[in-house]
């Protein structure tokens, strides 16, 4: 069997769109799907280049610069996870992870790593599409300058360049998904968001996200936006309900006038 399957009439890319030039470097030892993918993200308008492990890859990231990652999690040598640990570390490309592992908790584990997204083996070809384009589109454009400096209980926030500042002015950096998540919340302040609600805003039409990921995110969020050795309420829990996002917290879970 394929490792996906093809579908017709998957949707073709609005070419003024920012994704349609980018750069696109699929990472699969299995020559047959490597091949069928590059193919694949060719027609959709994307540059596209394959290796097939992470040295290659390492080599090819330090000859240009690559917009997304496809990366498949069983690599010979080195893991799927373990690269897409050192990328993030290193960087701020994108990554989808791909994986054949059944295990919501496989998955998520690219997810904490700072992968940006996931892909399960097999899929279709329009589902990778729609998940290609949602990541792509939470770049910048370039030559666009930043997004305007959010504030919030001492906090700065800037969405395009994905970085928090603590009311120390302390730097901390953001995962795509992490900034999507964010971002979210601060246009929804004191709203109580159900995951389903948040799996839509955060996806839209282009892709599903399972509640663990959901409780991931916020999970990963709360613990970089603890604040000397404290956690802010930033985002609450609403038993039953879902996540609050409060612009003016209280520390230690007292009550605000």
């Amino acid at each position: 069997m394929s490792a996906f399957e093809d579908r017709p009439g998957a949707p073709g890319l609005d070419t003024s769109s920012i994704e349609a030039a980018a750069h696109i470097l699929v990472v699969e030892d299995d020559a047959a799907i490597s091949a069928m993918v590059t193919s694949f993200l060719q027609i959709e308008g994307y540059s596209v280049d394959a290796v097939s492990n992470g040295r290659a890859l390492d080599v090819r990231l330090a000859r240009s610069r690559v917009d997304l990652i496809l990366l498949d999690i069983m690599l010979p040598e080195e893991s799927g996870l373990d690269i897409c640990k050192r990328i993030r570390a290193a960087g701020d490309t994108r990554i989808i992870i791909v994986t054949a592992l059944a295990e919501v908790a496989d998955r998520v584990a690219g997810l904490d790593l700072g992968a940006d997204d996931y892909i399960g083996k097999p899929f279709e070809l329009v589902e990778l599409a729609a998940r290609v384009r949602a990541v792509l589109r939470r770049i910048a454009p370039r030559g666009a300058g930043t997004h305007d400096m959010l504030q919030f209980a001492g906090w700065r926030f800037e969405p395009a360049r994905r970085l928090l500042y603590t009311p120390k002015g302390v730097r901390t950096a953001l995962t795509g998904s992490e900034t999507d998540m964010m971002l979210t919340f601060y246009q929804h302040p004191g709203q109580v968001l159900s995951r389903a609600q948040l799996m839509s805003l955060l996806r839209g039409r282009d892709g599903v996200m399972e509640e663990r990921a959901i409780d991931l995110l916020v999970s990963r969020l709360r613990r970089k936006l603890a604040h000397g050795g404290r956690q802010l309420e930033l985002i609450r829990t609403v038993r039953g309900d879902g996540y609050e996002f409060d612009p003016r917290p209280e520390i230690g879970g007292g009550t605000r006038p």
